[in-house]
């Protein structure tokens, strides 16, 4: 499974707003760490925004704060705003050589393995993983 970059941001923005619960954090910093525009990142952290993960507040001092729960939401929680999960990813499966159906079938299953996956990890998990990965980079 590929996730499209929106996708990705979006993954990345909530991890860096969840790691400072209670803080407003401008989007322009989060853009700037990863290299994206402010704009394009707007547009992400609105989705987020209107499904309560985020809350946006304007002004000095503004920016976005971590709403959810950390405990609770998954990755899938995330990924499900941004992918359409219905859409065939490729032409396997649907016709063709019964090697070729195969190959769907297996492709298929990997994909709701997959899913499983980004649904059991929260991201308070995935905090516990960048901590930890950045405490062996440091």
């Amino acid at each position: 499974m590929r996730l499209q970059k929106n996708t990705r941001l979006a993954l990345y923005s909530v991890l860096e707003f969840a790691a400072r619960p209670g803080q407003h954090v401008p989007a322009a910093e989060v853009a700037q760490k990863y290299g994206e525009s402010a704009h394009h990142l707007a547009k992400v952290l609105s989705e987020l925004a209107r499904a309560g993960i985020l809350e946006s507040v304007r002004g000095v001092g503004g920016g976005y704060r971590f709403t959810g729960n950390a405990r609770r939401l998954t990755l899938l929680d995330v990924i499900r705003l941004f992918e359409d999960f219905d859409a065939a990813p490729n032409g396997l499966g649907r016709h063709g050589a019964p090697a070729d159906r195969a190959l769907g079938e297996v492709l298929a299953e990997i994909d709701q393995i997959t899913l499983a996956t980004f649904g059991s990890i929260t991201v308070a998990t995935m905090l516990k993983m960048v901590e930890r990965n950045s405490a062996t980079v440091a």
